[in-house]
């Protein structure tokens, strides 16, 4: 099967799994796709709007109907938890806005709001205006600058050598990662 056909086939689906999960990486990887024709641009942002949205709400309601659980008691002690508290109590409505564009607020973020007494109708409003806007900006940027992306890729498809290192340490950063939830569960 080609790439064109996987791509055809689990595209979009991936783009939603991508940007719930993963986040910006995978959008700008969607904009790329749609630069080269393998993904429609509005589907590519639709898809990347509502699996943001989608974890989003899925977070701010276990923070909201866990906020008692181990796991979440033990997140409200973690600083990025404290500081995204701060952040909304001074700017509420701003902070729902703006935590997915925050580098390191954005998973803790829509749990720590759970946690507080904000309306779930303004967070599911103020989260959908967010995740259409940084579905757009995301997904453009890899539209807009997918020419440059490919280019980069193809001098980089030449060196097997750095493929494997990349390889390598994407391999490390997952097994960190789960080695640190590991401990977090067990601390």
């Amino acid at each position: 099967m080609t790439i064109e056909a996987i791509v055809a086939r689990y595209g979009l689906a991936a783009l939603f799994a991508g940007a719930a999960l993963e986040g910006e990486a995978a959008v700008i990887a969607g904009g790329v796709l749609a630069h080269k024709g393998l993904l429609s641009l509005p589907l590519a942002m639709l898809a990347a709007g509502l699996g943001s949205y989608t974890a989003d709400q899925a977070w701010f309601y276990a923070g909201r109907r866990f906020r008692d659980h181990r796991w979440i008691v033990a997140a409200r002690a973690k600083p990025a938890f404290a500081r995204a508290v701060a952040a909304f109590e001074r700017h509420p409505t701003g902070f729902i806005f703006a935590f997915r564009f925050l580098y390191g607020l954005r998973t803790v973020s829509p749990i720590a709001i759970g946690s507080t007494q904000v309306s779930p109708r303004l967070f599911a409003i103020v989260n959908a205006a967010s995740a259409a806007c940084w579905a757009m900006l995301f997904t453009g940027l890899g539209y807009v600058f997918g020419h440059g992306f490919e280019q980069l890729l193809g001098r980089l498809a030449a060196n097997r050598h750095l493929w494997w290192a990349i390889g390598a340490l994407l391999a490390a950063g997952v097994a960190f990662a789960g080695w640190r939830w590991y401990r977090s569960l067990h601390a």
